[in-house]
């Protein structure tokens, strides 16, 4: 159960500035959907526009990395931080980019084993090897 009250569509409709958001939200990903992640953060109309700016910004932008990467980098962090909303929502979107099973299901060894070693290496405290350090 939410914490915070997800906004209905009506109730965005008489705020102009979360409505603008969602109009932006629902043109940028060619869908009448708007999940509950941005009808909690509506509550605050300020947030909801940075973080969405922020969000177009790194995971629409043209850049370096490819959408799938850039979906399945966010199901990864996502895992190593608990939380279960993102980890659906990210999947569901890898899987709309493309995400085979067979990706997803490597994603998850690598997921599993990186948190493997990364918890090994902490507790042995493993000094960074000179050749990693960046010169």
């Amino acid at each position: 159960m939410a914490t915070t009250k997800l906004l209905s569509d009506a109730e965005v409709e008489t705020n102009p500035a979360v409505k603008a958001v969602f109009d932006d939200i629902r043109a940028t990903r060619k869908s009448d959907f708007v999940n509950n992640f941005w009808r909690g953060l509506a509550n605050d109309p300020a947030a909801l526009k940075r973080v969405w700016e922020q969000l177009k910004a790194v995971m629409v932008a043209d850049s370096a990395i490819d959408p799938l990467t850039k979906e399945m980098i966010y199901i990864a962090v996502s895992v190593a931080n608990g939380c279960s909303y993102c980890i659906h929502s990210h999947t569901a979107a890898a899987r709309a980019k493309g995400m085979t099973d067979a990706q997803h299901g490597e994603l998850v060894s690598i997921i599993g084993l990186a948190g493997q070693t990364n918890h090994l290496v902490t507790a042995m405290q493993i000094p960074v090897d000179p050749q990693f350090e960046v010169k």
